[in-house]
Formats: structure tokens, C-alpha cells, sequence
């Protein structure tokens, strides 16, 4: 990517990646509410978390709009089937780990301004807000690196995003890409650092969660005032997704390529089994042959 940008060309192999990482990121939208929004209180809050994202492009929106969401839905706890009540048993202990890294690499953060340790306090911050699966977090990386701190342009960002998709763990992977490009003027050892620290701050929370949090999360589950909160903070993160979607797509070419090319993805995502690698190799193939 360095040297294509340092030679002044536009991405011509990306030409069709990006509109098909459009459609990927707009398949995955519909893919989340089609599991969790299944009620008009659902679509409500998807439509207007989806509208709000939209016109707010700053990190801090994003927490506010999942617990905002989550909090309109308990009062429907009701509806929820009655479990047998255990007490509840919370491990202090694995609480103030996690809440002591994020507290902790904030304020060293922020002291330093070192930007490898607020890169890695970005991921982290991040990757603890994941609700719905790995895809949730493309509107808030896009927000917070593109938008908010320019960090990746908007054609780097969707072409990382498209090629990683042909990987194995592609949000490990795609999290290494923006670490790495964001400290770009540090040279190849800034980039391997960049790279290093996103993928560790990512990685960590769900580390915290698999291995110290989820006894808790399991009996905090059984009070339908949480289970009813989930409605809310899903169809909040499919909305995230959804203007994610139209955000990514603003920047491309106003072309009926780009247009067939965007919702011919989605189409094929949507009926076909062809695997998304595939369809990311012949998209570049077609970049490389047309663009």
C-alpha cells in the first residue's frame, strides 16, 4: 500500500475489491438483523441507531448508543421465561483485571501519547464493545480512524478490509492492517510495531471474556432484566453495521460498475455458497485486468 500510494496510483487493483467490501459489510448487516430484530421495538432502535451513527462520526458514540439501546428493552423483562434464581458470584478479582488495562493503558495513553500505546488502548476499547460478532467492529474502526482521526484514507481502509477477507481470522488480521498503516511515518519497524500493538489490544478483551469473565456473564444471563437488554443493544449493533455500510460507500466512484459490482456481492452473498475468498481473488483479477 506504501509503495502504491507513494507512486501516486489511485489502487487500480482495488478498483472492484472496495464496492465488493461494501457489499460484504452490507451482507453482514443484513445477516445480523435478520437473526436478532425480529420485533418493531428491534427495527425502531436499528433505524435510529443506524441513523445516528450516520451523522455522529465520533468514537465515543458508539458505547453510548449500545447502553442507551440495551436500557430501552428491559422493561420488557417480562416477556422473558422465569429461571431458577442462583446467587450471583462475581470474581472481583477478573473484573479489575480487565478494568485495570483499559483504566491503565488509557492514562499512559495519555500521558505519553506514545502512539503504539494508544493504538493499543484504541483496539481494546474497541474489541470490548463487540456485541454481535467481528463485523460490529467496522463502523466503529472506520469511525475512529478514518473519519475522526485520518488515520487510513477511505480507499485504504476498504481495500484492507477486502483483502482480508481471503484470510483466516480476518478481524485479527484486518486490525494488524490499520495498526500497521497508522504508523507508517515510523518506517517497516513502526509498521511491524503498529501492527503488533492493534492486534494485541483486539485480541485481549475476548481473551479476558473466554477465560475470567464468562461464569459471570453466564449467571448474570439468568435475570431477565439483562436478557431483555440484549434486544436492544443487537439491534442497536446491527443499525451500527447498516451506516457502516452507506458510510463506506459514499467515497466510491458514482459509476454503474461500482453499483453492480456493490450489490452483485450482496446478491451472491445473500443466495449462492461461493466462498468470500473467491469472490475477493476474482475481484482482483477484474482490478487488475480493467481497472
Amino acid at each position: 500500500f506504501n509503495y502504491y500510494s507513494d507512486a501516486g496510483s489511485p489502487f487500480k487493483f482495488a478498483k472492484y475489491i472496495q464496492p465488493m467490501a461494501v457489499g460484504i459489510v452490507s451482507y453482514a448487516a443484513y445477516s445480523i438483523a435478520a437473526k436478532v430484530v425480529n420485533t418493531k421495538t428491534g427495527v425502531f432502535l436499528m433505524i435510529l441507531a443506524g441513523v445516528i451513527c450516520y451523522y455522529v462520526n465520533y468514537p465515543w458514540i458508539f458505547p453510548i448508543i449500545l447502553l442507551g439501546a440495551g436500557l430501552s428493552t428491559t422493561w420488557k423483562y417480562k416477556q422473558q421465561p422465569i429461571e431458577e434464581k442462583q446467587k450471583l458470584k462475581i470474581d472481583w478479582r477478573n473484573f479489575f483485571l480487565w478494568a485495570g488495562v483499559f483504566v491503565g493503558v488509557a492514562i499512559l495513553g495519555g500521558l505519553t501519547k506514545w502512539k503504539p500505546i494508544l493504538l493499543f488502548e484504541n483496539f481494546y476499547r474497541n474489541g470490548s464493545l463487540i456485541f454481535g460478532g467481528g463485523q460490529v467492529l467496522i463502523p466503529l474502526l472506520y469511525t475512529e480512524f478514518v473519519e475522526f482521526k485520518n488515520y487510513l484514507s477511505s480507499s485504504e481502509f476498504l481495500s484492507g478490509y477486502a483483502l482480508v477477507q481471503s484470510m483466516p481470522g480476518p478481524v485479527f488480521s484486518f486490525s494488524s492492517f490499520i495498526g500497521s498503516l497508522s504508523m507508517r511515518e515510523a518506517g517497516v519497524g513502526g509498521e511491524i510495531l503498529g501492527g503488533f500493538m492493534a492486534a494485541l489490544g483486539i485480541f485481549l478483551p475476548g481473551t479476558f471474556l473466554i477465560f475470567f469473565v464468562i461464569k459471570f456473564w453466564d449467571s448474570l444471563k439468568r435475570y431477565r432484566y439483562v436478557r431483555a437488554s440484549l434486544e436492544g443493544i443487537n439491534a442497536a449493533s446491527s443499525g451500527m453495521v447498516a451506516a457502516a455500510a452507506v458510510l463506506l460507500f459514499q467515497p466510491l466512484d458514482n459509476t454503474i460498475d461500482i453499483y453492480l459490482v456493490t450489490v452483485g456481492t450482496f446478491l451472491i452473498l445473500a443466495f449462492t455458497k461461493i466462498p468470500t475468498p473467491v469472490l475477493i481473488v476474482l475481484g482482483i483479477l477484474a482490478g487488475v485486468i480493467f481497472g
